[in-house]
């Protein structure tokens, strides 16, 4: 049986890295995990590696997806009157087609926008979350900017506003819905947009996590959600609730779930926690089934982790950039135990999630500056790149090619 999990484990990560050198379909790339194949991409950003450099209609923090040449983001007006999709062609970052929704101005977080769910891609659609300032639409487009359906899901309520984002699993999209007060995670189907399964959760505070796949040991592929409820399994096929764990805080509020959950070495990283500062990162041991007790927390942190920023996991180690102090920390991965840490430039806070290519980290902050350092147990800043642009999405990484969407502008960087 142990045979047959590493076998499904191995197809999986072979199936991700065939992905990742050419596609980038969804929040954070192949299963979510930040990580790319490609091997091309500069490390110091010369004139010569911005390849092109494409104005942005309004405003917005969705992330850039990339499938078949063609760049997907969401964006809004800085009225709030309306909302769009936007098809960038990534060989010449010209703009093919700009779909427009309508919306209104609503009250978010100052570091939100009205833009902030980034669109899934299967290689035929491309599915993109909009909110109108009360209530959100699920939607399926193809790639000429049809829409193909739409799905009233109600009102979405949140101190600080949209920021979910779908995936794509064979001919399902899954979508997270976390918000305050009420938290489902839904499967559609891909092609009609109808409701296959759905599964409540116990709701908090609004979380923003995307889902991954994990291969189980019966050779099959389980669903694993985060959120303030704690860490759940659920079969994809039908929503069969199969593994979870109950997340116990020892702050004055319970903490939300920003950044996602990431697998590495058998083991689930999990991060939460909320404006104030408060912080909760959980290493899990992944076996069992059911209602999962405290003695699958392999190692704990309450302090020193991220909150919105992603993690990353390389080898026997796992990264991650802290918010608002900018600092980069390795540790072991079976552990927890710090290797190192180190704080690249003194201004400016992090939003975006790291991304890992070709064994090194590009992590961004807000004030567009790009810090490339190795992923690995000695700590080297090998270049501090310059975009000269605010940036709080996270990047994308396809065909070579290392996209940055920053406040006004999205960035093509790479070799010629």
């Amino acid at each position: 049986m142990l045979h047959l999990y590493r076998l499904s484990l191995l197809a999986l990560l072979l199936a991700t890295s065939s992905l990742a050198a050419a596609d980038w379909t969804r929040f954070r790339g192949p299963n979510g995990f930040g990580i790319s194949e490609d091997k091309n991409i500069p490390v110091t950003f010369k004139q010569e590696n911005f390849l092109w450099k494409t104005e942005l209609p309004g405003k917005g923090h969705s992330s850039p997806v990339v499938s078949k040449g063609k760049i997907f983001l969401q964006t809004s007006t800085i009225d709030g009157g309306q909302r769009a999709l936007v098809c960038v062609d990534a060989k010449t970052g010209k703009v093919e087609w700009s779909k427009e929704l309508k919306g209104t101005k609503a009250k978010i977080h100052d570091l939100n926008s009205l833009a902030s769910c980034t669109p899934a891609a299967d290689g035929e659609r491309v599915y993109v979350v909009f909110w109108d300032g009360k209530k959100i639409a699920f939607t399926g487009w193809d790639y000429s900017g049809k829409l193909l359906w739409t799905k009233d899901l109600g009102e979405y309520v949140s101190q600080h506003g949209p920021g979910l984002s779908p995936m794509v699993v064979g001919d399902k999209v899954i979508l997270n819905v976390d918000q305050d007060g009420q938290a489902e995670v839904i499967a559609f189907d891909g092609k009609t947009g109808n409701e296959i399964w759905k599964k409540s959760r116990t709701a908090f505070r609004a979380c923003y996590t995307t889902p991954f796949l994990m291969p189980n040991k019966e050779g099959g592929e389980s669903l694993v959600v985060a959120s303030t409820a704690g860490v759940s399994m659920y079969d994809p096929k039908d929503g069969t609730s199969k593994w979870n764990w109950t997340w116990k805080f020892t702050s004055k509020m319970p903490l939300r779930n920003v950044g996602g959950p990431i697998l590495h070495n058998g083991m689930i990283f999990a991060v939460s926690g909320d404006g104030g500062g408060d912080r909760h990162m959980v290493a899990l041991k992944v076996d069992g089934s059911g209602e999962i007790s405290d003695k699958n927390v392999v190692w704990e942190k309450k302090k020193g982790t991220p909150y919105v920023p992603m993690l990353l996991a390389h080898g026997d180690y796992v990264f991650w950039v802290t918010d608002k102090e900018n600092v980069a920390v390795c540790v072991e991965a079976k552990t927890g135990k710090e290797v190192w840490q180190e704080r690249f430039g003194r201004k400016g806070q992090v939003f975006a999630s790291p991304v890992l290519i070709d064994g090194k980290i590009y992590s961004i902050n807000e004030n567009g500056i790009v810090f490339v350092f190795p992923a690995g147990p000695k700590v080297e800043l090998l270049a501090e790149n310059d975009l000269k642009e605010p940036v709080l999405a996270s990047p994308a990484v396809a065909d070579g090619r290392l996209y940055i969407r920053g406040e006004k502008h999205l960035f093509c960087i790479g070799k010629k």
